[in-house]
């Protein structure tokens, strides 16, 4: 396992991190221990969850992924394990998630992080993110930008300001963001600085073969920044692992639960999909090991998010982390990108 300075952080984090969406919905307690304790094994030092999951999101199961790994992590040495967690955003219609919030003020952050840490059995949580941004903008799976939907929200001072109150009293040492577009990090930096406030080590963002928006405006943001991307999704909500391909209805996230995962129906996925699995297979590979291995060798990529609902599809990510991208497999992955080109963005 390599390990990355992640971003301008002092985190010295596993190239893989383990997240825990499935737990409390997918997997069960032990099934989610299971898992943390075969990550650990293979050397992955970093775990990531959020106060919203499991996802789908419900009013019966918020809290329980933190609950899962709070039960394993207190026996677990702290200093051993990073762990990273997210405070929920407004408009997104959670009313059972602290009465609906409303906005990422002071009350709503504080109240998050200490209902995270309560459930995580821990003082700190070594990242806090913020999961989405108050403001108006496109994001899980909208294109555009739309003005008309513009509506009030916290300034991003004050939430750095939020965020600062828990840097210094010990609940958090860093602290990231998740679903951010350029704009967003380059006012969140500006700010810091200008106000000596927490500068953000990462973003959280979906990233994948059918998902490479990152690579045209936050790539070159986040190398000149020093802000680190934790891919998530990197599999496509399981699309890119071909197994809807021979069996369209495979178990998994999109076809146990209705409505999931819309920004995968859109056209061409499905040819993408199919011609990433053909030059996988070409390659002597599963179409799950070049997903991940894609991903993980890319240069701007601190952290790459895994998931599973089993250790043997756990073990499968792990393994492909050790997969070489050579300079013609990736100069064929390119020229399918190119005919379909994120077709699911």
């Amino acid at each position: 396992m390599q390990y990355r300075r992640l971003g301008s952080s002092d985190l010295e984090v596993s190239s893989l991190c383990l997240g825990t969406m499935t737990f409390g919905q997918q997997n069960t307690e032990a099934e989610g221990h299971a898992q943390l304790d075969a990550a650990m094994a293979a050397g992955i030092n970093f775990i990531d969850v959020a106060e919203m999951y499991p996802v789908p999101t419900r009013a019966e199961t918020t809290g329980d992924s933190e609950r899962i790994v709070g039960t394993w992590l207190r026996h677990q040495a702290r200093d051993k394990v990073i762990v990273a967690t997210k405070v929920a955003g407004p408009a997104r219609r959670m009313g059972w998630i602290r009465g609906g919030p409303k906005a990422l003020d002071e009350r709503n952050i504080s109240k998050a992080i200490d209902g995270s840490l309560k459930r995580l059995q821990t003082d700190y949580v070594d990242l806090y993110q913020l999961h989405w941004p108050g403001r108006n903008q496109p994001m899980f799976g909208q294109t555009f930008f739309d003005p008309t939907e513009e509506r009030e929200c916290t300034p991003i001072r004050a939430q750095l300001e939020a965020l600062a109150k828990l840097v210094k009293a010990g609940k958090v040492r860093y602290v990231g963001l998740s679903n951010e577009h350029p704009w967003g990090v380059m006012q969140f930096l500006q700010l810091a600085r200008e106000h000596d406030l927490p500068v953000v080590a990462s973003i959280q963002n979906a990233y994948s073969l059918l998902n490479r928006v990152f690579e045209y405006g936050l790539a070159e943001v986040c190398y000149r920044e020093n802000v680190a991307l934790l891919p998530y999704s990197i599999l496509g909500f399981g699309h890119l692992t071909g197994k809807y391909l021979d069996d369209p209805a495979a178990e998994g996230r999109i076809t146990l639960f209705s409505n999931f995962g819309q920004r995968y129906n859109k056209p061409n996925v499905l040819a993408a999909v199919t011609e990433y699995a053909a030059l996988a297979r070409a390659h002597g590979m599963t179409p799950t090991a070049m997903a991940v291995a894609f991903v993980k060798s890319r240069w701007f990529v601190g952290s790459t998010i895994v998931g599973a609902t089993s250790i043997e599809q756990l073990q499968e990510n792990i393994g492909a982390a050790d997969i070489t991208v050579t300079d013609e497999l990736l100069g064929a992955i390119d020229t399918v990108h190119a005919r379909y080109t994120n077709p699911a963005p």
